[in-house]
């Protein structure tokens, strides 16, 4: 790493309170010369799948030797291990809840280590490990100290069930601000012609971008991620359907023709 160490942050503690300030002045405080970016702080609470999608899809965006936290802990205090993780050319340091499942799906290295509580500050509270452990191993990992100093090597590490589909079964991923379904199923997965069922609704209708459908008409599109999204244009799909994340949807049987909108057939498709 050339120059001053790169940390982000991907937490659901939102921007209402004083938590995520308090992690950066940490940071500010063990290494000053380190970055800091927010990927987010708007997590939904306690959703490990949805932290899971965010870090998976931005930590690629960054150059590698960057740290990531991640900080989704519903078992905060309790029994639940911090680890940190070099995968993909990067380092994340985060609970071992699975939050990190995506990005080791993808990675060709995953190494965990447990951290040791003697790289976090003096004082650890039941509550708040975000400021008093994760944040500052993150910032001394920036500032050069070596992964393999933060604890022995885990092989046990938690992750959640795998988003490849079986049984031509899914579920939703995430749901972003617009209402997107991020599913689990990927483009390559989801045969010509295919559906997805989800809440008693078929939907068959695919789109090459989110314009050239109706307002009024539920589609499929690969959306960035490499998911299979479910959409409404200029609405919520998620409100539509009365869906949320972690909800589960099938692979329906193919059509004889597949149905696809395009800028140039939405008009047929009426």
């Amino acid at each position: 790493m050339h120059g001053p160490g790169l940390l982000t942050f991907t937490t659901d503690f939102g921007t209402r309170d004083h938590y995520a300030g308090a992690m950066k002045g940490v940071v500010a405080t063990v290494a000053p010369d380190v970055r800091v970016v927010d990927i987010t702080h708007d997590v939904p609470s306690f959703d490990i799948a949805a932290g899971a999608f965010a870090i998976a899809q931005a930590y690629p965006c960054f150059p590698e030797g960057t740290v990531h936290v991640v900080v989704v802990d519903p078992g905060v205090g309790s029994s639940r291990r911090p680890i940190a993780v070099q995968a993909g050319g990067h380092l994340f340091i985060c609970p071992d809840n699975g939050v990190l499942s995506l990005v080791a799906e993808s990675a060709d290295v995953f190494k965990a280590r447990l951290i040791r509580l003697r790289h976090g500050l003096a004082a650890l509270s039941r509550t708040f490990h975000g400021r008093d452990l994760f944040a500052p191993v993150g910032a001394r990992l920036a500032a050069g100290l070596p992964f393999e100093e933060v604890g022995p090597e885990v092989a046990d590490f938690t992750l959640l069930p795998a988003t490849n589909p079986a049984n031509s079964a899914g579920r939703i991923l995430y749901v972003d601000g617009y209402g997107n379904l991020v599913t689990s199923i990927r483009e390559r997965d989801l045969p010509v012609g295919a559906c997805l069922a989800i809440a008693g609704t078929r939907i068959c209708l695919r789109a090459e971008s989110y314009a050239s459908v109706p307002s009024d008409r539920l589609f499929l599109i690969a959306g960035s991620s490499g998911f299979v999204e479910i959409s409404l244009n200029r609405g919520s799909a998620a409100n539509a359907l009365g869906v949320r994340a972690g909800e589960h949807l099938v692979i329906a049987s193919e059509r004889k023709e597949p149905i696809v909108a395009s800028a140039q057939s939405a008009k047929d498709i009426m």
